[in-house]
């Protein structure tokens, strides 16, 4: 099952976002998408689960969840991709 994360901080990096998904199940892929000119992220990305009950878990235990940037803590959403 494929899911887009939200609201991800600027500096977070597909390492990251792969290590925040893997607590909750196996993945299957992850995408931070960057911005080209910049290199740096456009504050989402996709990741896809190897198990539809993982994703489900990951949506629930991650959507409205604050994770650590330099800037602060923010609030990320959780959702299916479409």
């Amino acid at each position: 099952m494929k899911l887009i994360a939200l609201n991800l901080p600027r500096d977070f990096t597909e390492d990251a976002l792969a290590k925040l998904f893997k607590t909750h199940g196996n993945i299957k892929s992850c995408n931070l998408v960057i911005d080209e000119k910049t290199g740096a992220s456009k504050g989402f990305g996709f990741v896809e689960m190897a198990l539809e009950h993982e994703a489900k878990t990951a949506i629930e235990k991650l959507h409205g969840s604050r994770v650590e940037s330099k800037s602060g803590r923010e609030k990320i959403r959780v959702k299916a991709a479409d």
